[in-house]
C-alpha cells in the first residue's frame, strides 16, 4: 500500500504539491501554537538535529489522508498510513539537513517573493499584507515566527533543486529516447514531430532527476541518525 501511494505521488505531480503544502502548513501551524520548544514528553522523531512534534504528525496525518481518501481511490491500513506520513515528515528533515550541509542560503527577497505569491494570502491576484496578518494571527502566528519557518521550507527545495539540476541526459540516453519515439499521426509536420521528441526526452529527464533525487535522500538517510517512536503513532 505504501508503494500504491508513493506511486501515486510520482503519477499526479499535483498531489505530490499538495503533500508538500500540507507538510508546510502543518509545521507553521504546529510551532505557531506550540512555540520552538517541545511538547512534554519529547519529539515523535528526531532526525540528526530536527525533530518532529506528535502534534505536527498529527495535523498532517489528518490532511494528507483526507487528500488521499478523496483523490487516490485505495484502501489504506491505518498504521501502514501513519508510516508513510512520518516518512514525509523524515523526509522534509532531511532535506533541511542536507540543505545545510550545501551551504544553502536564502535571501530575504527569495523569502519575500515565496510570501507574496502564495494564493491565501492574496486578494484579488495581489499579496495583501493586512489579510497575511489576520491569517497569522488566526493561526497564533507572528510574521517573524511564520517566516523563519518558512525560511527552513526555502532551503530544504532549494536542497531539491540543486540536486535535481545537476542531472542532465547524456548523449547515449538522448539517441536512445529518438529511437524509442512513437512518430506522431501527421509525420509530415517537423514542428510535430519536434513536439513529440521533446515530449520525449522530458519524460526521460524528468524519470532521471526523481531517480538522483531518491538516491540522495537514501544516502543522506543512510549518514543521519533518526530515530522514530512508533508508540507514539
Amino acid at each position: 500500500m505504501i508503494k500504491t501511494m508513493r506511486e501515486a505521488s510520482h503519477n499526479y505531480p499535483w498531489l505530490l504539491k499538495s503533500i508538500m503544502g500540507i507538510l508546510a502548513i502543518a509545521f507553521v501551524i504546529t510551532m505557531g501554537w506550540w512555540g520552538f520548544g517541545e511538547q512534554a514528553g519529547g519529539p515523535v522523531a528526531k532526525v540528526g538535529e530536527q525533530s518532529v512534534s506528535l502534534d505536527e504528525f498529527k495535523r498532517t496525518y489528518e490532511n494528507m489522508h483526507r487528500i488521499y481518501k478523496d483523490n487516490v481511490k485505495t484502501e489504506f491500513k491505518d498504521e501502514e498510513f501513519k508510516d508513510f506520513v512520518m516518512g514525509q515528515l523524515v523526509d522534509s528533515r532531511v532535506w533541511i539537513i542536507a540543505a545545510q550541509e550545501m551551504g544553502v542560503r536564502v535571501s530575504d527577497a527569495d523569502l519575500r517573493e515565496l510570501i507574496m505569491q502564495t494564493p491565501v494570502f492574496q486578494k484579488n491576484g495581489a499579496f495583501d499584507p493586512e489579510l497575511y496578518k489576520r491569517i497569522l494571527a488566526a493561526n497564533h502566528l507572528t510574521p517573524a515566527t511564520f517566516e523563519s519557518i518558512q525560511h527552513q521550507e526555502v532551503l530544504a527545495n532549494k536542497a531539491r533543486m540543486i540536486v535535481r539540476d545537476s542531472v542532465a541526459l547524456t548523449p547515449e540516453e538522448i539517441a536512445e529516447g529518438q529511437s524509442l519515439m512513437t512518430r506522431p499521426a501527421d509525420g509530415n509536420d517537423p514542428a510535430k514531430m519536434a513536439e513529440a521528441k521533446q515530449r520525449v526526452l522530458d519524460d526521460m529527464l524528468l524519470q532521471k532527476q526523481q531517480r538522483a533525487l531518491v538516491s540522495f535522500q537514501q544516502s543522506m538517510k543512510a549518514k543521519i541518525p533518526i530515530t522514530i517512536r512508533r508508540e507514539l503513532l
